[in-house]
């Protein structure tokens, strides 16, 4: 089990503008400024498939709120965000409103470095407590991974809010020396923001909780589980915890709009823009502004995956992952960056790949995404958001349709309600 895909999420690209060799690519699209509705964009000597070209909408009813992308808390490219209000469980004025916590679809429950959250609220989330030992959690990340005691907090989001105190993670508010040396500590430790390039991180995708029965039945638990009982706050050990004090995905717990969620951002050039400006909308079908028409939907597993994609015909587990900031799949024929943008694609031409993504109700579409080179998209050090970025993934098993998938649509996370004769989960778009 996994908080989050199993995917690399690359974190502070670029310090300084440096030289490439590849001007003459952005000067085919006029310095940066190439239209994002051609048929199709050439790019010394390769070409971009269409982009789409999507505007979202405003931001301006209840259940919506505003995404940004641009520098954030730590100049990580392409990190949508939105703003998070956190109270204390029972008060309406013990809150406070935080910035800069990351849409990330491809995780589940609301994540918090400690070092952003005022003292007083703070002190009034109190931990959960498992047969009287303080509860953390690790939750395990594709570069790293949160450390943090689980707390309930009410939460809102834009015009909607929980109906009740939920489980949360605050990151970092336990000394290093608690992480467990079994069942943690794949990767680096992200718990503070310049680490995370957040201050959080809000997980919407088809999950209701961040592990359910796995994390709940002893004996997977028992090896599997991401939560820890800490006696004492010390000798933290791993342990089974009820799906009800488990982080939860805050959607479901608003009492309208709670079925699913709509990420919808607008087209950027294809070579990059300082930012781009988004919205998020809560709810699929229970409003006006949120209606599911016009899509290609997909059921998908608990998780949100598509396992019988197809990708240079080999099958993958396919996903798309607003967390994700480009895309992330394997593919030999790509060239490879050098150890400025290690792990990031450096093709020599603009290139094509498309995908088949394929539902749990045998749903397909071919989904084809354009890549340039990561050294000259980041020969701009001023720009944030890109929509033709990839990267590698380990293996060929997985297919990561990280944000830059998302520039240009409306995508739709329908949230699983089977476990109560519900919807089945599914993504569209």
């Amino acid at each position: 089990m996994r908080t989050k895909h199993i995917a690399v999420k690359l974190k502070g690209w670029i310090q300084a503008v440096v030289a490439v060799a590849l001007v003459s690519a952005l000067a085919a699209c006029g310095g940066g400024g190439g239209s994002n509705n051609d048929s199709s964009t050439t790019l010394n000597g390769g070409s971009l498939p269409a982009s789409p070209t999507q505007q979202p909408i405003a931001a301006t009813a209840a259940n919506t709120v505003p995404i940004t992308v641009g520098r954030g808390v730590n100049g990580v490219i392409n990190i949508p965000a939105v703003s998070v209000k956190i109270c204390a469980p029972g008060s309406t004025t013990n809150c406070q409103t935080i910035d800069n916590i990351q849409v990330d679809t491809g995780s589940y429950g609301l994540r918090v470095v400690s070092s952003v959250v005022n003292p007083s609220l703070l002190s009034a989330l109190q931990p959960i407590t498992i047969g009287g030992a303080q509860l953390a959690e690790c939750a395990t990340f594709a570069d790293g991974f949160t450390w943090g005691t689980v707390r309930t907090a009410t939460i809102a989001i834009g015009g909607e809010t929980t109906t009740a105190a939920i489980p949360m993670q605050i990151i970092g508010d336990k000394d290093s020396s608690t992480v467990p040396t079994r069942g943690c500590g794949s990767g680096s430790a992200e718990n503070k923001v310049d680490d995370l390039g957040a201050n959080g991180i809000l997980g919407i995708g088809t999950a209701p909780t961040d592990c359910g029965t796995t994390c709940s039945d002893p004996a997977q638990a028992a090896n599997f589980s991401n939560y820890f009982a800490c006696p004492g706050g010390v000798s933290c050990a791993r342990t089974p915890v009820p799906i009800a004090q488990q982080v939860a995905n805050p959607v479901p717990y608003f009492p309208v709009d709670n079925n699913g969620v709509i990420v919808q951002m607008p087209p950027v050039s294809n070579t990059g823009a300082p930012s781009a400006t988004g919205t998020l909308v809560f709810g699929v079908g229970t409003q006006a502004n949120n209606a599911l028409t016009g899509v290609q939907l997909f059921t998908t597993d608990a998780f949100g995956d598509m396992d019988n994609s197809v990708f240079n015909g080999t099958k993958v587990q396919a996903f798309l992952d607003s967390g994700s900031n480009a895309y992330f799949f394997g593919d030999s024929s790509l060239a490879q960056c050098g150890s400025n943008f290690a792990g990031f694609y450096c093709p020599s031409s603009a290139q094509t790949r498309t995908l088949t993504l394929v539902g749990l109700n045998n749903t397909q579409s071919n989904a084809s995404i354009g890549i340039l080179s990561a050294a000259t998209l980041f020969s701009n050090g001023s720009n944030y958001a890109f929509n033709d970025l990839a990267g590698q993934i380990g293996g060929n098993s997985s297919f990561d349709l990280g944000l830059p998938f998302f520039y240009g649509r409306h995508v739709y996370y329908g949230i699983d309600q089977t476990a109560n004769g519900g919807q089945t989960p599914f993504v569209a778009f």
